[in-house]
């Protein structure tokens, strides 16, 4: 490492020593995913973890690498959705195409891992909400959320597929909450939410209307139109400027808590947002035609709507735990096109033309998880549990695709995870799956066997070391074997991705403090990414490649005076890709992140002041090397003011430096909106 990188590392470091997190206070009991309150009461530098283990655990006591972002940080740090609560959180990045993650149909906004952008299990109060990989986590309103539970590495023993980089788990509000809330900012932002309740007795109903809307975002991205005929291959046509605007997330929420052990949920949410792209200039290869074009013409103007319903029931009390959830969603890109490639020798025009650009596919999933737990004695305890789920994957009818198509599968998993006391310092974890695929449209099925081992030893009992040693999978998603875009081509032979993740660790609570370090090395084979081809016209296809990164992190959360807390954290890794088409190992994202924020809450006043950087980057083309690209630094000041009990004036402020990031780390580079600002005011009734 050079000088120079080492002097940011220490400057950045010292600074965000100086800045931070929320004051601690004393929270209420946990309520987990299945809804019931816990007998163990929660602090913000001691959380009861959950998701990890599937047993509520103390975070020092748990051995993985684990964040939790509990109710009042999510207030205090003034996100409007899911995607802005987990943005700087240490080792996650969230990549966005557009504000608010206004996604791009399928190419969706990714939460990525420790440098796994396809790795992520999203769920929602222990139940998966994807389709075939699929997650919009800006469609989630912060207003909704109780708490977001995060734990990084392998998490498919106890969650089955997608959580090879690890597990995301929203657990939303379940008692009444009476308030309303209006906002307005720069870019056209605008901001509605509304949630009532009401309890008797153990009973207690809860529903909330959320919307948000952002106006325009112009040079949202600006790219090079490169010909992808042979003849011509490379070279520049000119320079194509993207523009986002009438972006709107729009959600409601429904919960039913019937008593302590058991809830009914359901969720609507719907996304939209228009995409333009224009001809910003032109090369002589890109004018030769005599029906030429110029700059500032609109080449195509697409809008992109995502539908989401779920539903919900979960149920948990002292041994059972179970829960059935239905998952329904529809994606569709929808506009016209005014400009189409052609080739006339070794040249290659930009010809006016007029075709219409339609898509539209359907997810659908259903299923149920239960588990049952036995006490050992009482050093010992045994969990037992059993997961089954049907997928529907439907190609839609549209202007360009003229039939549909459907494919089907069940997916099954039995589970089990044995924790045992060996003595008063050490404790052993081991874990198994059996996942196997059922009924497939075309007769192939899949089948794995994950196992996983954590061992701690604790130092006293707010101080442990751990190793964890855990392997994971992703089963091939329909949409890769079968894409619904006109220039995918099918891939039915993608085998399954598997991997393992090795992570030794340490947690420490004292002093105020909570320290976290965690060194961890990742291998993947058969990594499913999307790879282009450009010989004889642009398309792509999804294939199998390998994924390596080791890397350490560390961080620390503290308990300051006189209202002020903080945290900090820094991720040092190395995120490598060796894809059938390169033969090489290629760098991927990037390999220094720090995250940071100081928070002050004090009678009437609260302030909170977050970032995160990533450094030493990359953006990695699925056909071409690597290349460098900028660090981005992503910035957040909220100021709260309460003038009484019942109402509250927040002003959140994002990129406060008016920086131009790029936050995608493909090849593509979509840019953050300048310095923007939503003023609201909240009345409890």
């Amino acid at each position: 490492m050079t000088t120079r990188k080492k002097n940011i590392i220490l400057t950045a470091v010292a600074l965000s020593a100086l800045t931070v997190s929320l004051p601690v206070t004393e929270a209420a009991p946990v309520s987990s995913g299945g809804g019931q309150s816990g007998a163990l009461e929660e602090y913000s530098l001691d959380e009861i973890v959950v998701t990890a283990t599937r047993t509520e655990k103390r975070d020092v006591d748990v051995p993985m690498s684990t964040d939790v972002i509990t109710r009042e940080e999510i207030e205090r740090g003034g996100a409007q959705n899911a995607a802005q609560i987990i943005q700087k959180v240490n080792g996650v990045s969230f990549a966005s195409f557009a504000p608010m993650g206004a996604s791009m149909g399928t190419m969706i906004n990714k939460a990525t891992i420790r440098g796994i952008d396809n790795g992520t299990l999203v769920m929602v109060n222990g139940n998966p909400i994807s389709g075939r990989g699929l997650y919009n986590l800006q469609e989630i309103p912060a207003d909704s959320i109780e708490r977001v539970e995060i734990v990084k590495g392998g998490g498919s023993v106890l969650y089955g597929s997608e959580a090879m980089a690890g597990v995301i788990n929203i657990i939303t509000k379940k008692g009444p909450d009476n308030n309303w809330t209006l906002g307005f900012g720069n870019y056209g932002q605008q901001k509605y939410h509304v949630n009532v309740g009401a309890k008797e007795g153990n009973q207690s109903i809860t529903a909330f209307y959320d919307v948000n809307k952002w106006d325009r975002h112009n040079n949202a991205s600006n790219s090079d139109m490169e010909s992808v005929v042979p003849a011509n291959n490379g070279q520049s046509l000119g320079v194509q400027q993207f523009n986002v605007r009438d972006i709107k997330n729009e959600s409601l929420g429904l919960t039913w808590q019937a008593n302590p052990r058991l809830n009914v949920t359901y969720g609507h949410y719907d996304a939209t947002v228009s995409y333009d792209k224009y001809i910003k200039s032109l090369t002589a290869l890109g004018v030769a035609s005599p029906s030429r074009l110029h700059a500032g013409e609109l080449i195509y103007d697409r809008k992109y709507t995502t539908v989401r319903d779920t539903v919900q029931v979960n149920y948990r009390d002292k041994a059972w735990e179970g829960s059935a959830y239905y998952n329904v969603s529809t994606i569709e890109s929808d506009g016209d096109t005014w400009r189409k490639d052609v080739t006339k020798g070794t040249r290659r025009d930009l010809v006016k033309t007029y075709e219409r650009y339609n898509t539209k596919e359907k997810h659908i999933n259903y299923g149920v998880d239960g588990q049952h737990e036995w006490k050992l004695g009482d050093k010992g305890s045994l969990i037992l549990g059993l997961a089954g789920k049907h997928e529907v994957y439907r190609v839609l009818p549209t202007v360009y695709t003229k039939t549909g198509r459907e494919y089907e599968r069940n997916q099954w998993g039995v589970f089990g995870q044995w924790e045992q006391t060996m003595d008063e310092k050490n404790k052993f974890i081991l874990g198994a799956r059996e996942t196997w695929t059922s009924g497939t449209t075309w007769n192939k099925n899949y089948s794995d066997f994950s196992a996983s081992g954590q061992f701690i030893h604790s130092l006293d009992k707010d101080s442990n070391l751990y190793l964890n040693i855990s392997q994971s999978f992703i089963m091939p998603q329909f949409g890769q074997m079968f894409p619904a875009s006109a220039t995918g081509t099918s891939n039915p032979n993608l085998k399954p991705q598997k991997g393992i993740n090795y992570e030794i660790g340490w947690k420490n609570l004292s002093g105020g403090h909570m320290w976290k370090a965690a060194l961890f090395h990742q291998d993947i084979k058969d990594n499913i990414s999307a790879q282009v081809n450009r010989a004889g016209g642009l398309s792509w296809t999804y294939k199998n490649e390998d994924f390596r990164n080791t890397g350490f992190e560390f961080s620390c959360d503290i308990t300051g005076k006189n209202g002020f807390s903080y945290n900090y954290g820094l991720t040092l890794q190395n995120p490598e890709v060796k894809s059938t088409g390169k033969g090489y190992w290629d760098r991927k994202f990037g390999k220094i992140q720090l995250v940071g924020g100081m928070n002050y809450q004090r009678d009437k006043m609260k302030a909170a002041l977050t970032f995160s950087y990533l450094a030493d980057r990359v953006q990695t083309p699925s056909d071409e090397h690597s290349f460098r690209t900028k660090p981005y630094l992503l910035t957040t000041l909220t100021l709260g003011y309460s003038p009484d009990a019942w109402s509250e004036i927040n002003l959140k402020v994002d990129n406060l430096l008016n920086r131009r990031d790029n936050t995608m780390n493909s090849s593509s580079a979509w840019y953050t909106p300048g310095i923007n600002y939503l003023l609201s005011y909240t009345q409890k009734f």
